[in-house]
């Protein structure tokens, strides 16, 4: 079992910048996915950003170049600076983990980010 709690959320102006972050409870290995989703009030959870277990990142189209997504295995965290936020980004942002070979995965609890002036 993992514990995954995000941390970093809160309320921005437009073109400001947050930078998320997701602890988990136990080690996690580079044999994991990791991602970031979002969900915005009325709309379905999205995938945002992605690093799978060979390294590859993966961005949404709507947030290629604003986004960054990056792991620090050795402080089972996962970050996800967000840079010129637009109010389209609003949206709870939750934390994903999982394992490439069991399938067995994890989601955090999720964090609200409100961009607004």
């Amino acid at each position: 079992q993992v514990q995954l709690v995000e941390s970093g959320g809160g309320l921005v102006q437009p073109g400001g910048s947050l930078r998320l972050s997701c602890t988990a409870s136990r080690y996690i290995s580079s044999i994991y996915t990791v991602a970031w989703y979002r969900q915005a009030p009325g709309s379905e959870r999205e995938s945002v950003a992605l690093i799978n277990s060979d390294d590859t990142i993966n961005y949404a189209d709507s947030v290629k170049g604003r986004f960054t997504i990056s792991r620090d295995n050795a402080k089972n965290t996962v970050y996800l600076q967000m840079n010129s936020l637009r109010p389209e980004d609003t949206a709870v942002y939750y934390c994903y983990v999982r394992h490439s070979y069991s399938g067995t995965f994890y989601w955090g609890q999720g964090t609200q980010v409100t961009v607004s002036s």
